[in-house]
């Protein structure tokens, strides 16, 4: 069956995209689950926001973590293996979630276990998709694959904001769990590694330019990434960049956005059902801001669209006082460049480092990103137990994308030195291909 598809009339490298965009965005919606889960789980323990909030840093810490060690692990045993493995991770972890009575369990399998899964099938593995299977339209598939997050939170945060109201928030887990594993089997069946491994070139490509074979250790080989690329002026920027688009977006609006608009009157699946629509015009914003990025200066889109956000986030306090108007002008804005952030930062990261290693810089690149979401869940909760209010936050974030909107013209466009040419990453000595390829790049 795969031959015969390998075969048709649509590229092999399309079908390949569609199981990545449908496994990233069940990975979406299992992200986006603490934010229906607060309020419930306040009201049935008792904790604190900022207790619930730790357990939520722990996922987006371990979320962006995963990213680099994801890339190598994909590099030495496959895509389908790690995918599989990680889909079940987050299936032990949701379903064990439903029988949790103290805040440690809930950080050691919410934060901990679904962490690591849904790290690995983060933004990397898109980034992994299009380097690999696209010459041509690289930009626009990993807007795409991208846009599968909001089109995650469309899907799911209405649902389970319903499900933890109307059935009890046990119910939000087992049906992540369910989730989970009905994506495995498509993974298993369809997704394949290599465009090579179905007899294919990379879509758009003219002659075989393979990349080098891995061996040696998939953790010694993702620090070996951070040793080289932390000599790099555009990494520190890019990952500066990073850590604030993390803070302003999975760590402070998908985060809080909801418990914030249900302190200001809003009930559970009004306050998801605006952050789903966020995620609608955020499929527009991210799939365009892949179209432009093959056609347009990477930088400028990155300061655009961080000074953009960066506005609407200091608007959002005076928009709660106005739901009508105000919020709406407020999802409209912020949402068409939730994660539009992320094709010009794969795209300045590959020019800068070189498609050899661009996956696993972009992966360590990515963790910054994740540590800010962390941070800024954390210190949002904080904020909001001593202050009684989130208006401190959202500002604080606003100022901060407009300092990442600087930084991004400050990046150095083409390879940041010649030492990025170099793979970073042990190389299989056999085969000539592997070798010419490599003396081809020198």
């Amino acid at each position: 069956m795969i031959q015969r598809l390998a075969r048709g009339r649509i590229h092999y490298a399309w079908i390949v995209a569609a199981v990545t965009f449908i496994t990233m965005l069940g990975a979406s919606g299992f992200r986006s689950t603490p934010g229906v889960l607060i309020i419930p789980l306040e009201e049935a323990f008792g904790w604190s926001r900022a207790t619930i909030s730790l357990a939520v840093s722990v996922n987006l810490l371990l979320f962006g973590f995963m990213g680099p060690f994801a890339a190598a692990l994909m590099e030495r045993f496959g895509i389908r293996r790690v995918v599989v493995v990680a889909l079940l991770a987050i299936a032990a972890g949701s379903a064990l979630t439903a029988l949790i009575s103290a805040p440690w369990q809930l950080i050691a399998l919410w934060g901990l276990v679904v962490g690591l899964g849904t790290g690995t099938m983060a933004a990397v593995l898109g980034a992994t998709v299009a380097n690999r299977w696209f010459v041509a339209r690289r930009g626009l598939v990993v807007g795409l694959l991208t846009a599968a997050g909001a089109t995650g939170q469309l899907i799911f945060l209405p649902v389970l904001a319903w499900l933890a109201t109307e059935r009890g928030w046990q119910w939000v887990s087992i049906v992540v769990a369910m989730g989970a594993l009905l994506v495995v089997p498509l993974v298993v069946v369809f997704m394949r590694g290599r465009p090579s491994d179905v007899g294919l070139l990379p879509y758009g490509a003219t002659k075989v330019e393979p990349l080098p074979a891995v061996t040696g250790n998939p953790i010694a080989n993702a620090f070996r990434g951070l040793a080289l690329a932390s000599g790099s002026r555009n990494f520190w920027l890019l990952a500066a960049g990073f850590f604030i688009c993390g803070a302003s977006t999975n760590g402070l609006i998908g985060t809080h956005l909801i418990p914030a608009a249900m302190d200001h009157g809003m009930v559970a699946v009004a306050a998801a059902s605006m952050l789903a629509v966020i995620g609608i015009f955020d499929i527009i914003g991210t799939t365009l801001s892949g179209w432009l990025t093959d056609r347009w200066d990477s930088r400028k889109l990155l300061f655009m669209y961080y000074g953009l956000r960066g506005l609407s986030l200091l608007f959002l306090p005076a928009a709660f006082g106005s739901p009508n108007f105000g919020l709406i002008l407020f999802i409209v804005f912020y949402g068409l460049d939730w994660i539009a952030t992320v094709p010009p930062t794969v795209a300045l990261t590959a020019d800068s480092f070189g498609r050899a290693n661009a996956t696993i810089v972009f992966g360590w690149i990515f963790a910054s990103h994740m540590v800010g979401a962390a941070a800024a869940a954390s210190a949002a909760g904080a904020i909001r137990t001593w202050f009684g209010d989130y208006q401190m936050a959202f500002i604080g974030a606003g100022l901060l994308c407009l300092l990442a909107a600087y930084l991004s013209l400050q990046i150095r466009p083409g390879l940041d030195s010649g030492r990025a040419t170099e793979p970073m990453i042990p190389l299989d000595p056999r085969g000539p291909l592997v070798q010419g390829s490599v003396a081809g790049r020198r």
